[in-house]
């Protein structure tokens, strides 16, 4: 299990921006696919975005591609969704989850596949 914490959420107006960072003490941090997953109220944890290891390679859902990016710097233990042009919809518990990479593997993308979590932060957009 590797810990993670999650910061950044907050409350915005529909059309801004957040950036929210997941941190990790966990030494072998690179070794890691890192996803964003969000929940909003009466609905399924959904995916959002994921990285592999080096952040050569990323997979973003469909509802968030253009506006939302994942990135990470290895060298900090950390992990960041960008994310713009916000919209109501947006509005859910954001949460940062990790898996060891498998070489040669796609990344995942269900909330099945991970196998850490970190608590959750809460982003709301106003309308």
């Amino acid at each position: 299990q590797v810990q993670l914490v999650e910061s950044g959420g907050g409350l915005v107006q529909a059309g801004g921006s957040l950036r929210l960072s997941c941190a990790t003490s966990e030494r072998t941090f690179s070794s890691y696919v890192m996803g964003w997953f969000r929940q909003a109220p009466g609905k399924e944890r959904e995916f959002v975005a994921a990285i592999n290891w080096n952040g050569g390679t990323t997979s973003v859902a469909a509802s968030v591609e253009g506006r939302f990016t994942i990135s990470r710097d290895n060298a900090k233990n950390t992990v960041y969704l960008q994310m713009n042009s916000l919209k109501p919809e947006d509005t859910a518990v954001y949460y940062c989850a990790a898996v060891l990479e498998r070489v040669g593997a796609f990344i995942p993308r269900r909330s099945t596949d991970f196998s850490s979590w970190g608590q959750g932060t809460q982003v709301t957009v106003s309308s």
